[in-house]
């Protein structure tokens, strides 16, 4: 072979080195710093700016994707406890991108600000979230909120509180309700609270077998996770468990465990439910509950999915979304033209 030939294999072959051992040894080196790598990629990849927003001494951080107006509303994002902004990426891949999406970090998560346990309990987190609402003046005109787990709660919460914000609002999964069937996790939470041990939380997990038993919770789908993923997860995490402890105290104790139960009657905007068939945080009987006391209330349960919808089935999220938004704006131009 041509001396020159060889040189440019070796010199080709050196150069896809470089960054395949830089990508290994990350993964088995850093894997904590690769996974803020993937959220950083995919951000980008989707047209996602992250920007903060200060009110009076308290800032918000969130990630938006193109403008309001344009005959669709604005959709904002509320992401459950312990996760943040960026778990509604893989459902924001599937959104149209002419639409304006909003995705914050709840009140002390990730780069909101981290305050005391009074913004931690449903009420405060409501309360905030309208703070967030009202600086970023999201709410010139009605918009539609998305909330999933604590968050669905926060959203539900927030529809009875604001309904003149809305134009309405998806629940996915949320807690907040009195299910008539317990879930595998609230059984689990009764052990813990029997034997007195608030230390082995299953959704605050501390070593990477316990972050592989909270996804086994969590999805009703089973991922093949390598180890050094789930080291990452759990090293990502581990600074923050004992805020989570707080929040996950605040959101189960007696003013915050059944608040959307409690604020059902409150709720006029139209509101849509999705919810996975196998959810085995938070019992997939709630929908029957929101049903039941929400008029017009539209529920689509998916087969096959658990509490983490967002993850699972994130392409059916969008278009359940996306169909229900089309569906409240013919109703209400029919309502116009009548």
């Amino acid at each position: 072979m041509d001396l020159d030939v060889v040189n440019m294999f070796v010199l080709a072959g050196s150069t896809l080195a470089i960054p395949i051992l830089a990508f290994v040894a990350s993964f088995m080196l850093w894997p904590a710093a690769l996974i803020k790598v993937y959220y950083w990629y995919w951000r980008r990849r989707l047209g996602l700016k992250v920007d903060y927003v200060d009110c009076g001494g308290y800032r918000f951080c969130y990630s938006h994707r193109g403008k309001p107006g344009g005959g669709r509303p604005s959709i904002l994002m509320l992401h459950g406890f312990s996760a943040h902004k960026d778990m509604w990426l893989s459902v924001v891949k599937f959104l149209p991108k002419n639409v304006h999406v909003v995705c914050v970090d709840m009140p002390g998560h990730e780069g909101t600000t981290r305050t005391s346990a009074v913004d931690y309990s449903i009420e405060g987190q409501v309360q905030r979230i309208r703070q967030f609402v009202a600086s970023f003046r999201l709410n010139k005109r009605p918009f539609h909120l998305v909330g999933t787990s604590m968050g669905g709660n926060v959203a539900g919460v927030y529809a009875a509180r604001f309904p003149t914000d809305l134009c309405s609002v998806t629940l996915i999964c949320p807690a907040g309700l009195e299910y008539p069937n317990e879930s595998r996790f609230v059984a689990r939470l009764r052990e813990l609270e029997k034997n007195q041990n608030s230390q082995d939380i299953p959704l605050i997990p501390s070593t990477p077998e316990e972050m592989e038993e909270m996804l086994r919770l969590c999805s009703f789908v089973r991922f093949k996770i390598p180890q050094q993923i789930l080291q990452g997860l759990v090293d990502v995490r581990i600074p923050h468990n004992d805020f989570y402890r707080e929040v996950f105290m605040e959101i189960v104790g007696e003013e915050s465990r059944h608040s959307l139960q409690e604020n059902l009657r409150l709720i006029t905007v139209p509101v849509q439910v999705i919810w996975g068939k196998h959810d085995q945080v938070v019992d997939v009987s709630g929908a029957t509950v929101l049903k039941e006391a929400i008029p017009g209330c539209q529920v689509d349960l998916l087969d096959n999915c658990g509490h983490s919808v967002v993850m699972e089935r994130p392409r059916k999220t969008a278009q359940l979304i996306m169909d229900y938004l089309n569906s409240q704006h013919n109703t209400r131009r029919s309502k116009k033209l009548s």
